[in-house]
């Protein structure tokens, strides 16, 4: 399925990674992956390299909404997704355009904290987007910490795949209609043999998505990546739930094939779903 143009197209409202990894261009390689035109609003340039986060430039709120709304305008987006906002005057001022070009096919990754540990969304944004930006989102990515954070939670309250469903639902009463709390950061999640995901959607219906567990310390971008995805398949027409497995196969292969860039935690390989479909 293509979008109104013809062929399909996802905007990505989001931060910078110089390292490759993560962020906008994770967003973007992902979206080309999947035959996808991708386009971007850019909120913060952070200077990051497999080291971790060493600097962090927002952009003006005015300057992401403007660019936003030149995409929107004339080109058009059949969905959005959002990954690092970082204040609270961002988050407003996109929901502005969201609001004006009434984006349905959102996917919010709400990200907080980058792998190394930085902070890459200021305190008082937490509240803005729970006020303003949930409401609209069509899906909310969390990992368990992020979904702790968002209820308030302290860090380590969600502890197994119970309490990732209970987690799941108490958010989705926030406003989004669908919620996927990843399991990636649960105690002890290295020494599974699978990964499991909750997806909480209509009616409150769970759903517990499993993928293989792959012995990798080489996973930066994702989470950038899994949002990405999703959005991509929506953009495509996928249902929810479909776009949500389609980017956990994608995923998981990209990871399967992480590279080791640099000194620290590298990267996933986004073509590696290629070999796959060669096979």
């Amino acid at each position: 399925m293509t979008g109104e143009a013809g062929f399909p197209r996802a905007l990505t409202v989001a931060g910078s990674d110089s390292g490759g990894g993560a962020g906008i261009q994770a967003d973007l390689k992902t979206m080309q992956e999947l035959g996808v035109f991708g386009m971007s609003a850019l909120t913060a340039v952070t200077v990051q390299n497999s080291l971790g986060v060493h600097g962090v430039h927002p952009m003006e709120p005015a300057a992401v909404a403007a660019q936003a709304e030149a995409v929107l305008s004339d080109i058009g987006a059949d969905a959005v997704k959002t990954g690092m906002l970082f204040s609270a005057e961002v988050v407003e001022a996109v929901c502005g355009v969201f609001d004006r070009y009434a984006v349905r096919r959102l996917t919010v990754d709400p990200v907080m904290i980058a792998k190394g540990g930085a902070s890459l969304l200021r305190a008082e944004a937490v509240a803005a987007m729970i006020r303003r930006l949930l409401p609209m989102a069509e899906i909310v990515t969390p990992n368990v910490p992020e979904a702790c954070a968002l209820l308030g939670l302290p860090e380590g309250a969600i502890r197994d795949e119970s309490d990732m469903a209970d987690a799941a639902r108490q958010i989705r009463l926030l406003g989004p209609e669908h919620v996927l709390v990843k399991g990636g950061h649960l105690p002890g999640a290295e020494a599974r043999t699978e990964c499991a995901d909750v997806l909480v959607g209509g009616g409150g219906l769970v759903r517990v998505l499993r993928s293989p567990f792959v012995p990798t310390r080489h996973t930066h971008g994702t989470g950038c990546t899994l949002s990405a995805a999703i959005t991509a398949y929506r953009a495509r027409g996928l249902a929810v739930e479909e776009a949500v497995r389609g980017a956990k196969a994608f995923v998981s292969k990209a990871i399967a094939q992480a590279v080791p860039t640099g000194g620290g935690v590298g990267s996933l390989w986004h073509a590696a779903h290629r070999s796959a479909q060669a096979e």
